[in-house]
């Protein structure tokens, strides 16, 4: 597979990336180290290309209609200043994507979708769009833009020292449009991430990508922002609970199963999927994601069998050593009548049988101030 570059890859040396293939990306790994990264975004401030991720714009008199039918939340209920987290699902209740929707103006909408998943997206909301016979324009502008992530308890004061814009005003899931960073014109500078922790996703035009990465990257110096990569992301946002697609979300895998009801809105109508959804929710659940701690020594890595005595109950979805909290987690999908918490359950480590309990997820919160 040819490997897609990200307008940041020229400049990955200078800070000592390790790159690796990403769904087709060339993307860094790491940059100092995953446990160096990863204590950097938890206390003081990270930086991550997220320019792989896809980004989709869907506009025209029937937009919000179209995305309505489409996806899990309910768009109706954003303003232009906002977004939201929401789900494509199959039919049958499956999982195609997880997605973030945001409100750019009346009828016009931006997708900030999974990069492996961006192609099958953009088909998907075309061809809906053509059977329903909706006036909606879908336009992928992955490749027009870039998209950087900065995250922390830091990074707040960094960037309102960096622009004019109100940003400690600024609520979760609100964004900003065409503002200054750095002296850099933003597109869209959004309070959002994937980490656990505050933080900003700001998109930018491709060419100016690597100015505002060096700039972030030396006026956040004193803060201590470090560059960050995929491995720091993976264990910070499974300490923080979040989903992975591929992982703990797929067309075999529903957004009830998941734990993500709270972006399922039943009250907003049909919408593709919701039918299989809400049979789920009347028959009750046959399985539930989990949080899983190790009481043996052993990562629970993805797909390693979960066992009752001898009865398969499970499998894990994803596994790390957490650093913040200095034990060993993972998520898990289990059969419903296993999945309370404190149940102990045995999990198949390369043949040898280790002991696991569930406990509450997230396992990691950060501290709200005041």
């Amino acid at each position: 597979m040819t490997e897609s570059k990200t307008p940041l890859y020229p400049v990955y040396g200078q800070y000592g990336a390790k790159v690796v293939d990403f769904h087709g990306w060339a993307l860094p790994v790491q940059f100092s180290g995953i446990l160096h990264e990863h204590e950097a975004v938890r206390r003081r401030a990270g930086l991550f290309d997220v320019s792989h991720m896809g980004r989709v714009v869907v506009e025209g008199p029937d937009a919000r209609s179209l995305l309505n039918r489409l996806v899990t939340n309910d768009v109706a209920r954003l303003s232009p200043g906002r977004a939201q987290y929401a789900l494509f699902c199959t039919p049958d209740g499956g999982t195609l994507d997880d997605i973030l929707v945001y409100c750019l103006a009346e009828q016009r909408y931006l997708l900030v979708v999974n990069a492996a998943n961006r192609a099958a997206d953009v088909n998907w909301i075309e061809q809906h769009a053509a059977a329903w016979q909706m006036d909606a324009a879908v336009t992928d502008e992955t490749f027009r833009w870039a998209m950087l992530a900065l995250q922390g308890p830091a990074a707040a004061a960094l960037v309102q020292r960096l622009t004019e814009a109100d940003v400690d005003g600024m609520q979760s899931f609100s964004f900003l449009m065409d503002v200054a960073v750095a002296g850099v014109p933003v597109v869209v500078l959004s309070r959002t991430g994937y980490t656990g922790e505050d933080g900003f996703e700001l998109i930018v035009p491709q060419e100016q990508a690597v100015t505002l990465w060096q700039r972030l990257l030396t006026e956040g110096e004193k803060e201590g922002v470090a560059p960050c990569g995929l491995g720091a992301r993976d264990t910070l946002r499974l300490e923080a609970g979040l989903p992975l697609y591929g992982n703990e979300l797929s067309p075999d895998i529903s957004p009830l199963e998941a734990g993500l009801e709270f972006a399922v809105k039943w009250e907003k109508g049909d919408f593709v999927g919701r039918s299989a959804l809400q049979k789920q929710k009347d028959e009750g659940l046959r399985r539930r994601l989990v949080g899983l701690e190790m009481l043996d020594k052993g990562i629970p890595r993805a797909g390693y069998a979960l066992v009752a005595g001898e009865e398969p109950v499970g499998y894990v979805t994803s596994g790390t050593h957490a650093p913040t909290l200095q034990k060993n987690v993972g998520l898990a999908l289990v059969a419903r009548e296993w999945s309370n918490e404190g149940t102990v359950l045995g999990v198949d480590v390369r043949g040898k049988r280790l002991r696991a309990v569930v406990v509450p997820k997230p396992f990691y919160r950060r501290k709200r101030q005041k």
